[in-house]
């Protein structure tokens, strides 16, 4: 990336990584196109054939009728009230133990950071047994608490508050702790407001991952006054039939939130990512 900014506009790969990248982004951005596309159809004009880009009449009631078929209200305030307080637990509950791991000076550190970040090797599907049972038994299954509560911790956020941590010098630290400052203060007062850029970062992963979980979901909320917008799209979807038109209108409003989210800690992403993992 640092090699095409600083390659001339005359350079003949310039030219050539310029349209590869053009031709990377309508691929990635196909999708996404299609989706608005057939949210402002009629499943009729869906499939004609050809099928044109550009709807000829342009359906907008598929995103009135999507709030009248389902209860997509509930399932829009579920998603919302879940996907903020795990993210905000989430942040500040990895933000502290990786604070520890790089900052402080802990019996058994190392081996006790190499069995979090095993948690990064394991697939959640091989303890989704062992994990759903512990929760039917503190009788919290078919709950938003019991959901959340196996979404506290991440082995990826602590890896990446860490290297973050690791890169602000320890002067700092000693400083603070000459003029005393306790550790509690120290994380609260410098470190954490230091962090912005790897905390935006940290923010973006999990709110995008507990927007789009489907799966645990599926797996811990069974009352339909619980369930999340990825659980209320599966409606539009039976044995026999699909209606794409309200399903691609309710994805467009599912995705509008994550878009948002991005746009707002795009700069403090990017930067976070030119500053993680400098040292080990």
């Amino acid at each position: 990336m640092h090699t095409f900014h600083r390659m001339k506009k005359g350079h003949p790969l310039y030219s050539i990584l310029l349209v590869v990248l053009v031709i990377a982004s309508v691929i990635a951005l196909f999708p996404f196109l299609w989706m608005i596309s057939s949210s402002l159809r009629t499943d009729v004009d869906l499939f004609k054939n050809p099928t044109n880009w550009i709807p000829q009449t342009l359906y907008l009631n598929n995103y009135q009728e999507v709030w009248q078929a389902i209860p997509f209200g509930q399932y829009v305030l579920n998603t919302v009230k879940l996907s903020v307080t795990i993210t905000v637990l989430q942040v500040l509950i990895c933000s502290m133990a990786a604070y520890a791991f790089a900052k402080l000076k802990v019996p058994f550190k190392s081996a006790v950071f190499i069995l979090f970040m095993a948690n990064l090797m394991m697939p959640w599907q091989s303890i989704m047994v062992p994990q759903f049972a512990v929760v039917s038994r503190l009788g919290l299954y078919n709950t938003h608490t019991g959901y959340m509560l196996i979404q506290l911790f991440s082995g990826f956020g602590i890896f990446l508050m860490r290297q973050f941590f690791l890169s602000l010098p320890n002067e700092l630290n000693e400083a603070a702790r000459v003029d005393g400052y306790s550790e509690w203060r120290i994380f609260w007062r410098i470190m954490l407001p230091l962090s912005a850029p790897a905390l935006s970062t940290l923010t973006i992963f999990t709110f995008t991952y507990m927007w789009n979980d489907y799966l645990a979901p599926l797996i811990y909320l069974n009352d339909d006054a619980l369930k999340t917008l990825q659980l209320g799209l599966k409606a539009f979807q039976t044995e026999h039939t699909t209606d794409y038109g309200l399903l691609m209108a309710g994805t467009v409003i599912a995705t509008i939130p994550m878009v948002a989210v991005f746009l707002a800690g795009e700069r403090f992403f990017i930067q976070s990512v030119a500053t993680t993992g400098m040292k080990n």
